[in-house]
Formats: structure tokens, sequence, C-alpha cells
């Protein structure tokens, strides 16, 4: 089996991963408070990645690496539950692309700074994904912008940080990484649920749903860390930052999602700008 086969199979096993994982759970949020929901995912996701490194023998990170996979972790759980907001207050097919954009954009313009300028490519995506965000939040005939749209701000920043944070785990095992950084997930998101006075109980449907979508993220989170192993980053990044297709495909075809022309002009140059915004 040869290299670029086993980078290709990854990186699209991890879109197939987040995009349905987004959607599973942004669907479960509708009916369930998401902080609750991001607990039961996060135990969900936490276990199956624990007793996969257990079977796998994998060999433990070192201190260095398990502390940014809990950084990463951290950032992305708590990013995680608010996604589930943000796709259970509006609509996910314009949701997914605003934090998929942030989350890819923000760890570029950190490099111009470490390592130069970025390329021309990367410039336009960035002129794309701004007309994109513009498009999706441009009120219309007085409608105020979409609802959710903040929070899918806010959770492109908590994506960017997990990103910038499991880069720095280098080459230690995929699926340690991935069950430490849930556990600081899961930590964090339960400190939050027991904070709030938000209400606690959730559907048995509800909690199923939560434990299938955390499931999917962190198997993305280990197939990710694969296909950055596997084969070059760069190009990791590039194949699956196109995971918000996958979740606005499912919205349209499952919830039957419309948009006006104008907002899925948005929609699209979101989609478009992510994997140019992540070449580098």
């Amino acid at each position: 089996m040869s290299s670029p086969f086993l980078f290709a199979s990854y990186g699209l096993a991890t879109v197939f991963c987040w995009g349905v994982g987004d959607f599973v759970g942004g669907y479960a949020a509708k009916r369930a408070n998401a902080f609750v929901l991001a607990a039961y995912a996060h135990t969900g996701g936490l276990i199956l990645m624990t007793t996969l490194a257990v079977l796998a023998h994998a060999p433990y990170p070192s201190r260095n690496a398990a502390l940014w996979a809990i950084a990463g972790g951290a950032s992305g759980g708590a990013a995680l539950a608010v996604f589930y907001r943000a796709l259970a207050s509006g609509k996910m097919g314009l949701t997914a692309p605003v934090s998929a954009v942030l989350g890819a954009a923000i760890p570029v313009i950190f490099a111009i700074f470490t390592e130069g300028l970025p390329h021309a490519i990367q410039l336009a995506g960035f002129a794309l994904a701004v007309l994109g965000i513009f498009l999706i939040s441009r009120p219309e005939d007085g409608i105020a912008r979409p609802e959710g749209l903040s929070l899918a701000v806010l959770a492109g920043f908590g994506f960017a940080g997990f990103f910038l944070c499991m880069k720095q785990t280098r080459e230690s095992s995929a699926l340690w990484s991935a069950a430490l950084a849930r556990l600081a997930s899961l930590v964090l998101v339960l400190v939050i649920v027991l904070a709030s006075n938000a209400e606690k109980k959730i559907e048995r449907k509800g909690i199923i749903m939560g434990i299938l979508a955390g499931c999917l993220d962190v198997s993305g989170t280990a197939l990710y860390v694969r296909a950055s192993q596997t084969g070059r980053l760069d190009a990791a990044v590039v194949l699956t930052s196109l995971y918000p297709a996958v979740t606005v495909l499912l919205a349209r075809m499952i919830l039957k999602e419309h948009f006006t022309r104008w907002k899925t002009a948005g929609m699209v140059a979101a989609i478009i700008a992510v994997p140019m915004i992540a070449l580098q």
C-alpha cells in the first residue's frame, strides 16, 4: 500500500468523520443543552480512543507532547460545544463554513508572523473568505444576521487554537494524542455544566446521538494526525478542511435547508476559501 494512498485515505476519512459528526451533534443540540450534549460526546470519544490506544499498545507521548495535546483539547472541546449551539441556533449550511474558515485562517495568520508572508493563493483565500462571511452575515430586507453566526465565529477561534496546539504534538501516537485532547475537553465541559444552571436533562436519543457525534469527532482528530504524519502537513490541512461540505450536504438532503442566492454564494465562497487559506 503506497504512502500517497494512505495519506488520501486518512484525509478523506477525516472529512467524513468531522462532517458527519458536526451534523449529528448539531441536530442533537436542537433538543438538548449544547454543553451537556458535549459532555456525553467527549465521554464517548475518550472511551473509544483510550480503548483503541491500549489495544494497539501505542507508545505514550512525551510530557511536552502530552501537554500540547491537553491544551489543544481544552480549546477544541469548548469550541465544539459552542459550535453545536451555533449549529442548533442557525442553519447548519451557513454556520459550519464560517467556523471552518476561521479555524483555518487564524493558524495561517500566525504563520505570517513566524514564517513570513503567505503565497498568493492564500492571500486570495483571505479575500474570498471575507467576502463569504460578509454575504452569509448580510442582513436582507431588514432581517437580522443569521442566528448562531456569532457563536460560529467564537467556535472558529477555539478550533484554531486546537489546530495550533495539536501541531506541536509532532510524531506522537495519534490515538493517545486524541485521547488526551478529549480528556481535557471532557474536564472543561464538565466544569461548565456543573457550574451552570442550565437544564441538564437529556433524552436517551440525544445521549446516543451525542456519543455517536463524539466518537466521530475524536476519530476524525486521530485520522487528521495520521494524515499529517503520512503526507505533507499542508496537503493534509487542505484535504481535511473540506469537511464542512459534508455537513452542508447532509443539511440540505436531510433537513431540506434552503438559502437565498446571496447566502448560498457566501456559503460556497467560504467553503472554497478553506483549502486556499490552508495551503502552505
